[in-house]
């Protein structure tokens, strides 16, 4: 896989080299039990895949050799690049700017940029719109364009499908910014429409069926639905593809559930299923995979704690804590920084979308283990910055140097 030049204040010599270690006695991947580090009174269990990925580091690239070779223009962000905030803050102090926040509100006015001006396209891709927009006003919306890989592998898987008559369904969250721009893509091609989990694809089902009565779709799916969307005609062949950062599980889930669904419907057996359901698992994203199963197997473990490292706007991000939720006291924090001493940490709440303080989140015993992980748009450094705080915690712990050679 290609190397990408990223800047060294976010790469970590500690990260690096426990992925390099693994990475190098476990080329095929096979292996996705976690990293022990144990120093004496505090263990660690650092998840087999976490961290940057491909897409990611293909956008921290690009963005940084545009600044770097433009000093003398106006740099443009569609919005976030990514959904971290350490690298965004660092972007905007070299000056780029944001046209729009991640829900697509507008913060500068088309009419303010000019041909000459530089406007990157975030690894989340954009909508056919916006770059028609970008289009209007003279600028090559492809030009800087960090859109990942594997987005637009789910763009192409659609249109594949939707040119043999299938109607998409987009498993993702409806205002998220990859979702928006999956949405604009696919809707050139085929009806279109959107569902965020399985109680929305439960409710579509039964459109499907017959089961509700095709005039109440437009209200219950109202802004996730194509132009010209007809119930009747449009939920007859269907295929799914999903937001990348989405639950593997879920998207497999949903799609397994409407199959099953058509299979009832239609009374098929065997393969007949592919005249009216395309097989579209080829569109999960790698990354995505790797770092679920990796938190499954993490997860499987003996641990007192898990901090789950990212940007609380990060899909990912949000469903490995999720799944650590399930199992374990989890603390979802942006950086160290989130770390206020030995008995306080300012964590978010995923369900009732605030930060708050929690007390004593370290327990008082002999032997302490903390289980680590992050999602695909945090830094190394941040993770390293994470574990030393914490190792900062325990008296007469064994040396890194000794630890990491354990590896």
């Amino acid at each position: 896989m290609k190397s990408f030049e990223i800047p060294e204040f976010y790469r970590s010599q500690i990260i690096g080299g426990i992925k390099e270690a693994r990475r190098l006695k476990d080329k095929l991947k096979r292996d996705f039990t976690p990293t022990l580090l144990d120093f004496g009174p505090v263990r660690f269990l650092v998840s087999r895949h976490f961290g940057f990925c491909y897409g990611v580091e293909n956008a921290v690239e690009i963005a940084y050799r545009t600044i770097n070779q433009n000093p003398d223009k106006r740099i443009f962000l569609l919005s976030e690049m990514i959904h971290n905030p350490d690298v965004n803050a660092d972007l905007l102090s070299r000056g780029v700017k944001f046209i729009m926040e991640t829900s697509g509100k507008q913060l500068i006015p088309w009419e303010s940029l000019v041909p000459e001006d530089i406007v990157i396209v975030p690894a989340f891709g954009t909508t056919l719109e916006v770059q028609q927009q970008l289009s209007k006003i003279g600028i090559n919306a492809y030009q800087y364009d960090t859109t990942c890989p594997f987005v637009e592998k789910v763009w192409n898987r659609a249109a594949s499908i939707g040119q043999k008559d299938y109607t998409i369904v987009v498993h993702g969250k409806p205002a998220h910014e990859e979702t928006r721009a999956t949405f604009s893509h696919s809707k050139q091609n085929a009806p279109t429409v959107v569902v965020n989990d399985m109680k929305e694809t439960i409710e579509l089902a039964k459109y499907l069926t017959g089961e509700k009565p095709a005039a109440q779709f437009y209200e219950e799916f109202k802004g996730q639905y194509s132009e010209g969307f007809e119930v009747s005609r449009d939920l007859q062949r269907i295929g799914v593809v999903n937001q990348t950062t989405m639950l593997a599980s879920d998207t497999q889930a949903i799609a397994d559930y409407l199959k099953a669904v058509i299979i009832k419907k239609y009374n098929i057996e065997g393969s007949d299923v592919t005249a009216y359901f395309a097989d579209t698992r080829d569109t999960l994203c790698y990354a995505t995979n790797d770092n679920q199963t990796a938190t499954y197997a993490l997860l499987e473990e003996s641990a007192d704690l898990v901090v789950v490292a990212g940007g609380y706007n990060s899909s990912n991000t949000s469903h490995l804590v999720e799944l650590c939720e399930e199992k374990l006291p989890t603390y979802f924090i942006e950086s160290v920084e989130k770390i206020l001493d030995k008995n306080l940490i300012s964590h978010y709440d995923l369900h009732r979308k605030v930060e708050k303080v929690t007390s004593d989140f370290l327990p008082e015993k002999e032997l302490t283990t903390i289980m680590l992980t992050c999602g695909a748009s945090c830094p190394d450094a941040v993770i390293e910055a994470i574990l030393l705080r914490l190792l900062s915690f325990f008296p007469n712990t064994k040396d890194i140097d000794s630890v990491m050679a354990t590896i």
